[in-house]
């Protein structure tokens, strides 16, 4: 697909990915715009007008040469945005969208020559939807391959060196707000990575499958036309060849299953970036990250000191708006009344908009990434401020002697007590009864060292 997309003022555009974010969606336009779907469903016109000729049973479509094939892939090959528009130009008088592309093809096929007699074996048997779930197929497979697969692995990579990198940093942990058992830094993006790992994992692995069955999925026109020959396996060949997998049962739509799937796993990703953005938008808040300032821009119209967390304020907002959408897909889909109904149709058609929203939060989520710098000095002296956290080692190792009560000895002294220090929590361990080797070891115990595993797990992502 070679064509360039001549794009309205972005200040007169109704949504915003063709508006204000639209220079941040060249990847996503070129694959779901109108123009597009004309000419994707053109090619599987074209390539099921080929697998015809390659049938020996179909004596009425011969056998085509080197040269005729590639005459016609051309049509898709070289296809523009000026035909796109004469397509939507019989659009007007059949009002029907796919016929208008039959149409459009029949008159590329009269300027051709050679392949004139072939017009007739255009949409050869075929119901709309035959076409149709091909080419949204083939988009959405494209958009998952080219677009978001990519763009998901950057954000993995990035946070993977980010845990390494602030692997050591030791931090106080909050549960419910407050002040709970250390971590470090990055095993708190190590969670992310490996939450984000299996869900692209899930993106990676939907197949999208594709339906060529006629009007109802049972082959009628087919067997009337040529009857005895092994239409089913004809299909199945035909739109694997097209790098989908053939769904065998079907009413005269496909039930739309594995784009369901696809559009729940990418919803998915997107609740867990969206967890992101708050986590970071919290942690800039405690000044545990610093931002990088970008100069000439402004964080405030009236306050000239600030420097906000737009990026991953954006994320959230764009993230949820991609995730109505894809829930709505999701639910909508597989649905449709008896043999079929025409829900589906319009519902398709904003399948871009659902990924432009995931896409344009996942670019913004990179951008908020790249602009923070870990604040250790600010880290450590909150932890160091807090040691009443150790009143956890300090009574699990009292359990493990048998002492009486540790955990309501520490409740006592620590829970709702503000300012205990390192000297009165230290008085506490002289009294506890404990072994002197054990009296000795958690003397040498602070917060920054109270962090268990969470290095290594990070430095392991």
């Amino acid at each position: 697909l070679s064509f360039s997309l001549s794009l309205m003022n972005p200040v007169e555009a109704l949504c915003p990915l063709d508006g204000r974010y639209a220079a941040k969606l060249g990847p996503l336009r070129s694959i779901f715009s109108e123009s597009s779907l004309i000419c994707k469903r053109a090619h599987v016109e074209i390539m099921w007008l080929l697998s015809l000729s390659e049938a020996e049973a179909i004596r009425e479509v011969p056998s085509l040469t080197a040269e005729q094939k590639a005459s016609l892939l051309q049509l898709v090959d070289n296809f523009t945005s000026d035909d796109a528009l004469q397509v939507k130009e019989i659009e007007k008088t059949t009002n029907h969208d796919l016929k208008a592309v039959e149409y459009w093809l029949k008159k590329k096929f009269s300027l051709l020559g050679d392949v004139e007699q072939l017009k007739e074996f255009l949409h050869f048997s075929c119901t709309s939807e035959d076409i149709n779930n091909l080419a949204v197929a083939k988009m959405t497979q494209e958009a998952q391959h080219s677009v978001l697969i990519p763009t998901l692995q950057k954000i993995v990579t990035l946070l993977r060196d980010m845990a390494h990198a602030s692997a050591d940093v030791a931090m106080l942990a909050r549960t419910h707000g407050q002040p709970a058992t250390p971590t470090t830094m990055g095993k708190e993006l190590a969670n992310f990575v490996q939450r984000l790992t299996t869900l692209l994992h899930r993106v990676q692995k939907v197949k999208l499958t594709g339906k060529c069955n006629g009007a109802v999925g049972n082959y009628n026109a087919h067997g009337v036309a040529y009857p005895g020959f092994d239409w089913p396996a004809h299909c199945r060949a035909f739109v694997e060849s097209l790098g989908l997998v053939f769904n065998p049962y079907t009413t005269q739509i496909e039930p739309h299953d594995t784009l369901a799937e696809l559009f729940d796993s990418v919803a998915a990703v997107n609740t867990v970036c969206i967890g992101l953005a708050r986590d970071m938008w919290t942690y800039i808040s405690m000044a545990y990250f610093r931002l990088k300032t970008v100069k000439d821009e402004v964080g405030s119209s009236t306050m000239p000191h600030k420097v906000n967390p737009i990026d991953f304020e954006n994320a959230e907002g764009n993230l949820g708006l991609g995730n109505a959408l894809l829930r709505h897909l999701a639910d909508k889909l597989p649905i449709s009344r008896m043999q079929r109904d025409l829900t589906d149709s319009t519902v398709l058609r904003n399948i871009g908009v659902a990924f432009g929203y995931s896409y344009l939060g996942w670019l913004s989520l990179l951008t908020g990434l790249n602009k923070v710098v870990v604040n250790e000095q600010v880290i450590g002296e909150d932890l160091d401020s807090h040691w009443e956290i150790l009143a956890e080692p300090i009574q699990t190792c009292m359990r493990r002697y048998g002492l009486p009560e540790p955990y309501e000895q520490l409740k006592a002294l620590t829970r709702g007590v503000q300012g205990i220090t390192e000297s009165s929590l230290r008085d506490f361990i002289r009294t506890t009864g404990l072994p002197a080797a054990e009296i000795d070891r958690l003397l040498q115990l602070t917060p920054r060292a109270y962090v268990g595993e969470a290095a290594a797990l990070a430095k392991r992502i």
